[in-house]
């Protein structure tokens, strides 16, 4: 399946704390049941990211925001890390 470019209805996302973390989870796809939409590439906002599709079709953006701090406990902070 690939990624059409079209919006589906809702968006799914992914924030991870770096630039590695998101080539983890992508290198991770195929295992649990995915398949990488677009690879992991610089963005236009700055950041990093890559989109896959889950088992059931639907998209994910993984994406790192050098601008967002994910903290320990999975939550986001907005502002310098």
């Amino acid at each position: 399946m690939a990624v059409t470019g079209g919006w589906g209805g809702i968006t799914l996302a992914h924030k991870v704390g770096s630039r590695r973390e998101v080539d983890a989870v992508i290198e991770g796809v195929g295992c649990a049941g995915g398949v990488v939409g677009r690879k992991a590439s610089e963005a236009f906002w700055g950041g990093y990211n890559a989109v896959v599709l889950d088992p059931d079709g639907h998209p994910w953006e993984i994406a790192h925001n050098s601008y967002w701090v994910v903290t320990d406990a999975g939550g986001i902070r907005l502002g310098e890390s």
